[in-house]
């Protein structure tokens, strides 16, 4: 497959144990199947950046997709809390955050790579109103799709840094990429707001605190 990584950088050798520990999955190397938004994430300021490009050979790599049927949107919210900061100022977020954890958590270490949703500032957003039990499960799910964020596709095991090619960058102009960037976050909190505005039946909506009191479980039909 032909993968992308935005930077403000030239990145020809991709190298594993470098990057941050508190990305979205952990430390890794982030891509994405898509020119374009590799162009924007390269342009997190009005900054020129990078577009680099590669060959992936997922041969013999074991693959967590998140986005699959096999999983659901609490499991990504557990790896997001097992990663990211959350300022828990509530005692239902500090509960949620611990019960997602210790219920919904995969473990991705078990995985060459790992594909799921990126938790922008939106994304993140997001996940912090549902942990502080102001959004269902339901309007969270709803919200991830009418986003249009786009997925990234996360190197994690030494395996899957031997099976990248470089093949060469692209310059990512900040004139139309940084504004490119800040029209689809603007659309994502739109789409956010509209959903979240949307009519619901709250007495079949299962909420966060719903999730702790029951003690859903991943299994849960409730959650597919």
């Amino acid at each position: 497959m032909i993968l992308y990584h935005g930077s403000q950088e030239i990145v020809d050798k991709p190298e594993f144990g470098k990057g941050g520990l508190n990305n979205d999955y952990g430390q890794g190397f982030y891509c994405t199947e898509s020119l374009e938004l590799s162009k924007e994430w390269a342009c997190s300021s009005d900054m020129f950046g990078f577009s680099n490009k590669y060959e992936f050979d997922i041969t013999g790599l074991k693959i967590l997709d998140l986005n699959s049927k096999d999983y659901n949107v609490l499991n990504w919210i557990a790896v997001l809390l097992n990663n990211r900061y959350f300022e828990k100022r509530t005692i239902i977020a500090r509960e949620a955050s611990d019960y997602l954890i210790q219920e919904f958590l995969p473990d991705i270490y078990e995985y060459d790579v790992v594909c799921g949703y990126r938790a922008d500032d939106s994304y993140f957003s997001y996940a912090k109103d549902f942990i502080n039990n102001s959004i269902s499960v339901t309007q969270l799910s709803r919200a991830m799709k009418l986003g249009d964020l786009g997925n990234q596709i996360v190197l994690i095991s030494p395996k899957s840094f031997e099976q990248i090619k470089y093949l060469g960058f692209e310059i990512a102009d900040s004139t139309i990429y940084y504004n490119k960037r800040m029209q689809r976050e603007t659309k994502a909190r739109r789409a956010y707001l509209d959903n979240h505005g949307a009519d619901f039946d709250v007495g079949s909506e299962l909420f966060v605190r719903d999730i702790i009191n029951e003690k859903v479980k991943n299994d849960d039909p409730r959650l597919r």
